[in-house]
């Protein structure tokens, strides 16, 4: 027979599990509303071009290549949501028959957040005493700082890519498959939207090591023409 008090405190535990999700589940869903509500335009509503020449730098397999490819598309006019479409369309093309860089269908960015270069932020102050169980103690840096991001061009700015987990996990594992993704991306947004002059990566809001396993997603990669094959 179990005691009357222990049967008071699995009941009570039980609803305090329960509550916690409850409670769990409507933050996350106010996290998204928040962030849904901070975007200028998403791809879905934002106001489109008419259909225009744009270049997708297309990955082959078989050869390691990336040509740069021409398309007629109808893009948004809003910034980050065209960079967002072009990904969303780069992607696409990967996904459908016959691809010469096959990847896993649907979406592969949940969002792209444009930042105004040079980044200027705080770092680790190398004088500092380190203590145990204590934050490490930083300092301010400027935007003159030759370590910090700078732009090339004025109005550069910084593309930081939130990639789906979803696309993560399916992605091929290789160091020449990953590689040639990553450079198809920062061909097509150089190509397309030449102010963004460096790019980041996230996965679900959050940095992560690799893509599948070996293309670094924890370091700021440069946009560039990273076409090899023919044009």
């Amino acid at each position: 027979m179990i005691p009357r008090y222990q049967r008071i405190v699995f009941w009570s535990l039980m609803g305090c599990i329960v509550a916690m999700a409850i409670f769990l589940f409507v933050e996350r869903q106010r996290a998204r509303d928040r962030i849904s509500s901070l975007q200028d335009n998403t791809p879905i509503d934002a106001i489109y071009t008419n259909p225009e020449s744009i270049t997708l730098a297309l990955a082959n397999d078989s050869d390691g290549t990336i040509t740069n490819t021409p398309r007629q598309l109808a893009l948004p006019t809003e910034t980050t949501a065209r960079a967002r479409a072009l990904l969303d369309h780069l992607v696409a093309e990967y996904a459908l028959p016959g691809a010469a860089h096959p990847l896993p269908a649907g979406s592969a960015v949940d969002e792209v957040f444009l930042v105004p270069l040079p980044i200027a932020g705080h770092a680790v102050d190398p004088s500092a005493p380190a203590s145990a169980g204590d934050a490490a103690a930083t300092i301010p840096v400027p935007a003159t700082d030759p370590n910090a991001l700078q732009p090339q061009t004025p109005g550069g700015e910084l593309a930081v890519i939130d990639l789906r987990s979803s696309f993560v996990n399916a992605h091929p594992s290789g160091v020449e498959v990953e590689t040639l993704t990553l450079n198809s991306i920062l061909g097509t947004l150089h190509a397309n939207l030449p102010q963004i002059e460096q790019v980041r990566f996230l996965v679900d809001g959050q940095p992560h090591e690799t893509l599948a396993g070996h293309a670094d997603l924890l370091r700021t990669y440069p946009t560039r023409d990273t076409a090899t094959g023919g044009h």
